[in-house]
C-alpha cells in the first residue's frame, strides 16, 4: 500500500506516518521506481500498535521501548504491564489535582453567582478571585 493508503487504514493521516517513519518505529517503507513508499502488512501492524499505544496516552518513547522489547522476538508483556502500571499512577495524580481544581472553580463560582457587584472591592481587580 501506498502511504496514504496505510494511513487510512490505520485511522491515521500520511503526514503522522511519515512521522513515525521518520522516528524509526517504522522500518523503512519499500520504495517504487517513482519514490513512492510502499507498506506491508507487517507495517500496518505495527502502525495499528503505535496507533493504540497513542490512544493510551504512551509517548513516542515508551512505544519505542515497546518495540525495542518486542524486537528479539519475546513478548514485552512484563514490559507493557511495567508502562501501563506508571501510566495509571500519573493519571492518578492528575485525576486528583484536577479534582481539586474542580472544587476550587466551583467555590469560586458559586461566591461569584451570590455576590454582587456593587460590593466589590474598588481597589481589587476581582474580589472572588
Amino acid at each position: 500500500m501506498r502511504t496514504g493508503e496505510a494511513a487510512e487504514a490505520v485511522g491515521m493521516t500520511p503526514k503522522t506516518l511519515r512521522f513515525y517513519e521518520e522516528q524509526e518505529l517504522l522500518p523503512p517503507a519499500q520504495r517504487e521506481a517513482n519514490g513512492y513508499r510502499l507498506y506491508g502488512k507487517d507495517s500496518l501492524d505495527r502502525l495499528d500498535f503505535i496507533a493504540r499505544g497513542r490512544a493510551a496516552g504512551l509517548s513516542i518513547s515508551q512505544i519505542r521501548s515497546i518495540l525495542s522489547a518486542r524486537e528479539p522476538g519475546s513478548a514485552p508483556c512484563v514490559h507493557v504491564r511495567d508502562i501501563l502500571a506508571d501510566q495509571l499512577a500519573e493519571l492518578d495524580v492528575k485525576i486528583a489535582e484536577l479534582t481539586a481544581l474542580r472544587a476550587s472553580v466551583a467555590a469560586s463560582y458559586q461566591a461569584v453567582a451570590a455576590g454582587d457587584p456593587v460590593a466589590c472591592e474598588p481597589s481589587r481587580v476581582c474580589s472572588y478571585l
